[in-house]
């Protein structure tokens, strides 16, 4: 079994005259990254390994989940193919990675991440939202052959907000 959590950066500030890649976050972004966390901590699921885009928005998303998660950063890495808006780039990276892992967490962009929800998962997301998550389940212990899965969490910030 293998299973990939996608989660979306949080909602960026176009605020500052930066590249797109220094983009920091909103203070929504912050928050919903926060709720969205604490929600996905009560689901309990061990994680091998959590991967980021090094943009600053995914960067500062990650951050925010897995100290939510109190997650080992010693397992954590920045991947430049991770910074993919098509998401060809992500699907290539995850089906090379070590089959000795079988939970990862990847924090990056969209259109990509609802294109590989969709393509994974069993279920049809319109937009995956900013500090969204979707965890996808694969019935296969090869990172390579992953295809159609089941998507088992779904977790965006408005189902959280009162």
């Amino acid at each position: 079994m293998k299973t990939v959590i996608l989660v979306r950066h949080g909602k960026s500030s176009w605020d500052y005259e930066v590249s797109d890649k220094d983009r920091p976050l909103k203070e929504r972004g912050i928050n919903d990254a926060q709720i969205v966390a604490k929600k996905f901590k009560t689901e309990d699921i061990e994680m091998d390994f959590a991967y980021s885009s090094p943009a600053n928005r995914a960067l500062h998303t990650s951050m925010i989940f897995l100290r939510n998660l109190e997650y080992d950063l010693g397992n954590f890495q920045v991947d430049e193919s991770l910074y993919d808006f098509s998401g060809q780039s992500v699907k290539t990276f995850v089906e090379g990675l070590d089959n000795k892992m079988s939970t990862v967490m990847i924090f990056g962009h969209n259109y990509a991440f609802t294109n590989l929800a969709n393509t994974w998962g069993d279920q049809y997301i319109e937009n995956v939202p900013t500090s969204g998550l979707v965890q996808i389940k694969f019935e296969t212990d090869q990172w390579s052959k992953i295809s159609k899965g089941i998507t088992e969490t779904i977790i965006f910030p408005k189902q959280l907000k009162q």
